[in-house]
């Protein structure tokens, strides 16, 4: 059956884990589907691992769009999220157009990087039908903004921000969040004190899931995070990675410690 929202609500509610990952073309979105991966993400950063980019920044709507219309039809049950690019969310009215182009293309999900400032565009986007998974910690769109890729809510004042953004993005009715390079005690807080479901990536194994970039995880990066893990070195060819790293997350293995901050 497929993956809806409600799915992953269920999912949270049982305290069951499930696995994401990115995708960006059909054949990828074939396999991910097929291993069970519950949910793929077209990432802005098919900026990085396809186009070679030095950050998410110069990918564009019209190519988001483009490889969301790619991932959907090799989809089979996987729930689809599909990045709003760099400057995509400025205004409400752009907010408005980026979404439904993805959404028009398959996407199920939109995701948005920020923070509490997304309340307005949270609670628009939900009135219009159209779910939103928030982005927050370490955005990568903010690069240039935060000086490099650093961890975000290390300290007090920060930790602190970002539980009561989560808090209020979640009343206003956020569906999913994904948390990037938050510190594992504050990663496990937020996803304690909100109802939407929280995906983690260099947080917390108490995150509800986990995401991975694609590329990473087949060991394809030659300069890893810290919170990477190639699962393509033990296996046999990339499904039987893929089926590693789904298995991993869900039966709590990954992440481990030596992948949090």
């Amino acid at each position: 059956m497929p993956v809806t929202i409600r799915t992953l609500q269920k999912y949270k509610q049982e305290h069951r884990k499930f696995s994401v990952l990115t995708a960006y073309d059909a054949t990828f979105s074939r396999l991910i589907s097929d291993a069970g991966v519950e949910a793929m993400l077209i990432g802005d950063s098919l900026g990085n691992v396809v186009q070679g980019q030095q950050s998410t920044v110069p990918v564009t709507l019209e190519q988001m769009v483009y490889h969301t219309e790619c991932v959907t039809r090799g989809n089979q049950n996987s729930l689809i999220i599909a990045d709003v690019p760099f400057m995509g969310a400025a205004t409400l009215e752009r907010t408005l157009d980026a979404a439904a182009q993805l959404m028009r293309a398959g996407a199920n999900v939109i995701k948005l990087e920020g923070g509490a400032w997304l309340e307005e565009a949270v609670t628009v986007l939900k009135r219009n039908g159209i779910p939103v998974c928030v982005h927050m910690g370490l955005t990568p769109q903010s690069v240039n903004a935060f000086g490099g890729y650093r961890v975000q809510g290390k300290d007090e004042a920060g930790a602190k921000e970002l539980l009561e953004a989560a808090i209020t993005l979640d009343r206003a009715g956020t569906a999913l969040f994904v948390l990037e390079c938050v510190p594992r005690g504050l990663s496990a807080e937020i996803t304690a004190n909100v109802q939407a479901p929280v995906i983690g990536i260099g947080a917390a194994p108490e995150c509800d899931g986990q995401v991975l970039v694609l590329h990473d995880m087949l060991g394809l990066n030659p300069r890893p995070a810290r919170f990477v893990k190639d699962f393509m070195a033990d296996a046999g060819d990339i499904a039987a990675a893929i089926r590693a790293y789904d298995q991993a997350v869900k039966d709590g293995s990954f992440p481990a410690e030596e992948h949090c901050f």
